[in-house]
């Protein structure tokens, strides 16, 4: 049977590797993190400077459109909408399944009790580049800002438009169901000093136009890697194993499929047509349908994509090194 984009993973087979990951996670540092971590907290990660992508936003030109094609580009930010649910958009409570245990995504809308309503600019650019709250606290890594840091700032400045100018919701942010040490937020500057490298895209000159615009779409605003890759004991992505497919950050515990040109398990056989066509209508070339988290990505976000856009992805893509990844499973 044809490879789904994602298919679903049995939770008996995480809840093995979470006791695994805390046993090692306790014997390689956790003494450590307990010691340094309340001196370390009192220093954050360097701010993101300005950066610049080669190509400029799309039509039209005001700031807000801008700000929502922006937001589209990045899946529609539906993670932060519980569409099972049926919550309203941007309101939270989303949950994000990892073998830590369940996150849940929070209200980014403009309300000023429970969504982001009394936040300044400054205090969403430094939560996208930098991982850290308005009150200094540090953000778990399962909202991407290890990925979003990429993002240049003025494409933050239209997103940051954008989110001021939706309805705001009163509802709450849920409580995450983590188990410990993983739900403790006072060791993650050790995690971000282990496993983040923040700062804005840069764009390759030894590449043309169209492949910079991709890797930008791919690697900042779109965040594939984050589903899309393995990850180590801490949950972070693995080096040199980007986007050859992932099962442990998703809104559903499944396994996101290998992005790479590899003849086994990754989309060699796509061609560009291919890729583009999949974005805007969620069919395979086969003529088979995606289901669940990418099927909302699509509709969501990237069918609201231009053409120029679509194909600068598709073209990125197909420049990705083959690498092996997780095969499907019997059956599915």
């Amino acid at each position: 049977m044809p490879r789904p984009i994602f298919y679903k993973k049995p939770y008996s087979d995480q809840f093995t590797s979470v006791w695994t990951t805390l046993r090692v996670f306790v014997q390689s540092g956790l003494i450590f993190c307990f010691l340094v971590s309340p001196l370390w907290a009192q220093t954050t990660t360097g701010k993101n400077p300005s950066g610049s992508t080669t190509t400029a936003l799309p039509e039209p030109s005001t700031l807000v459109a801008k700000g929502e094609y922006l937001l589209r580009a990045a899946g529609g930010c539906s993670c932060h909408t519980d569409s099972p649910n049926k919550g309203k958009p941007m309101a939270g409570g989303r949950a994000i399944h990892t073998p830590f245990g369940t996150f849940y995504s929070t209200n980014i809308t403009p309300d000023k009790t429970t969504g982001i309503g009394t936040w300044s600019e400054a205090d969403f650019v430094r939560a996208m580049t930098e991982g850290v709250a308005p009150d200094g606290n540090h953000y778990f890594p399962a909202f991407p800002y290890t990925t979003f840091s990429s993002i240049t700032r003025p494409d933050l400045s239209a997103m940051w438009a954008y989110l001021r100018s939706i309805p705001a919701v009163s509802q709450p942010n849920r409580p995450h169901d983590v188990w410990p040490p993983f739900g403790w937020r006072f060791p993650l500057p050790i995690w971000k000093w282990l496993n983040f490298s923040p700062g804005p895209f840069v764009p390759n000159k030894s590449q043309d136009e169209r492949w910079n615009r991709g890797a930008y779409l791919v690697n900042a605003l779109g965040h594939c890697a984050e589903c899309h890759s393995p990850r180590n004991l801490m949950g972070g992505i693995k080096n040199g194993r980007r986007f050859s497919g992932g099962e442990h950050l998703s809104p559903e515990p499944v396994i996101a499929a290998n992005l790479t040109t590899d003849q086994k398990t990754g989309l060699a056989g796509w061609s560009e047509t291919d890729m583009v066509w999949l974005m805007q209508t969620g069919f395979r070339p086969n003529g088979d349908d995606v289901q669940g988290v990418m099927l909302e990505l699509i509709e969501q976000g990237y069918q609201h994509l231009n053409q120029s856009d679509l194909e600068a992805i598709a073209y990125y893509l197909r420049t990705l090194p083959p690498q092996t990844g997780l095969p499907p499973k019997k059956g599915e």
